[in-house]
């Protein structure tokens, strides 16, 4: 898990002398890590009492094409370019900024799966 709180170090390089130590509450929660596959989602609650729907797993995307202004539920088929990993390429792992193939074409993943739930996406060709 990720401690969200304050950097001990200030931008100096000089250290902050906490007055006290990390709380429950500012503890992060693991990646979702969202990969190709039939439909698989984790409802997880936040704080304040909220929900956020993580998608593990998903097989569709919403895909827009921009010059029409269509949208279509269609099938991923692969994951071909991710600027935050190169690695995810490989292990097929869907982020925002992803590029992917699907049945319409290259697209572009607008949304956070691990955050929202749903993958909508815009035709990049």
């Amino acid at each position: 898990m990720l401690w969200q709180g304050r950097s001990v170090r200030k931008s100096t390089g000089g250290r902050y002398h906490p007055a006290r130590g990390k709380r429950r509450r500012e503890i992060g929660s693991a990646p979702a890590e969202t990969h190709i596959g039939p439909e698989r989602r984790k409802i997880s609650r936040t704080f304040g009492g909220n929900v956020k729907v993580r998608a593990l797993r998903t097989e569709y995307a919403s895909v827009s094409d921009t010059n029409t202004g269509v949208t279509k539920n269609v099938k991923i088929e692969t994951v071909e370019e991710n600027t935050a990993n190169p690695n995810y390429v490989r292990r097929n792992l869907l982020t925002k900024g992803a590029i992917i193939r699907t049945e319409m074409g290259r697209a572009r993943i607008v949304s956070r799966p691990g955050q929202h739930g749903v993958i909508n996406a815009i035709l990049i060709e």
